[in-house]
């Protein structure tokens, strides 16, 4: 593997190339994005120049696709005419299912191999890039890819030290939906209701209100895409959600007339 293309060089991407950096990678790496977002990712060293689609798809080893996921979709069905038959694409989604079928309808040549870092930031941009990023979370993988580029690929990773894990699409979205959208949603609604029925209730708050609240900072642009391409398994996680919330508040209800504690409330919610 000599040559990487990052296309989307911003948190995630800016993040991919200083890891292979700081792991010894001698190559080339040139990244694909708005001139705004190439700044910060060039003074960082992240990536080494600025090229077109074009020319990263058709010259690079390792196309690291890391926008949001409304533009992973659009860039792989621009792929399939530019990527060379030994390439190998890979990608950041969040989730697999739409971009996998997207990319078995796109890519012609080359070879795909669905790909999610479990790791990011509130703050956004390669400005906010970090070697380190990585280091101890899982990177999901969509299959045990038997490929040349795909087992280099599969060591670099094991050199950021991130944690691999294969999961298939299916399997990975119905996951995610319960280990981090759901999460996201409850934070993002416990910030709203806040702000909506109690807006002075942060300045007497500690720690904790922004411990559980800091997921709500997050970009809209990355999880509108989520929500829409993971609604099915979402939907179920916010259900079973919402209905040990009612048995939370109807057991505490009830224990707390008659006098027992708010433990045993709680605990009775389990």
């Amino acid at each position: 593997m000599r040559k990487v293309a990052i296309v989307g060089v911003g948190l995630i991407g800016g993040s991919f190339g200083l890891a292979l950096r700081k792991a010894g990678f001698p190559g080339s790496i040139v990244g694909v994005s708005s001139p705004r977002s190439l700044e910060p990712a060039l003074e960082r060293g992240a990536i080494d120049r600025g090229v077109t689609l074009e020319e990263a798809a058709s010259t690079a080893d390792l196309v690291f696709l890391s926008q949001p996921i409304s533009g992973i979709l659009e860039t792989l069905r621009k792929l399939g005419p530019m990527v060379r038959r030994d390439t190998l694409v890979t990608d950041a989604g969040s989730t697999k299912q739409a971009i996998a079928e997207e990319a078995r309808r796109s890519l012609t040549t080359g070879s795909f191999l669905g790909g999610h870092p479990m790791a990011g930031k509130e703050s956004r941009g390669a400005g906010a890039a970090d070697a380190e990023l990585f280091r101890g979370r899982p990177w999901v993988l969509s299959e045990d890819l038997d490929h040349p580029t795909a087992r280099v690929f599969r060591k670099w990773l094991a050199l950021f030290g991130a944690r691999e894990i294969v999961l298939d699409p299916a399997r990975h979205d119905s996951l995610v939906a319960w280990g981090s959208h759901l999460p996201q949603l409850a934070s993002t609604a416990l910030a709203a209701v806040i702000d909506d029925c109690a807006p002075g209730a942060a300045g007497v708050a500690g720690p904790g209100l922004l411990d559980m609240t800091r997921l709500a900072m997050s970009s809209y642009e990355l999880w509108g895409d989520i929500l829409e391409t993971n609604a099915p398994a979402i939907g179920a996680a916010l259900d079973a959600y919402i209905a040990k919330l009612q048995g939370l508040r109807a057991n505490f209800e009830g224990e707390f007339k008659t006098g027992s504690s708010f433990a045993k409330a709680l605990r009775a919610a389990k």
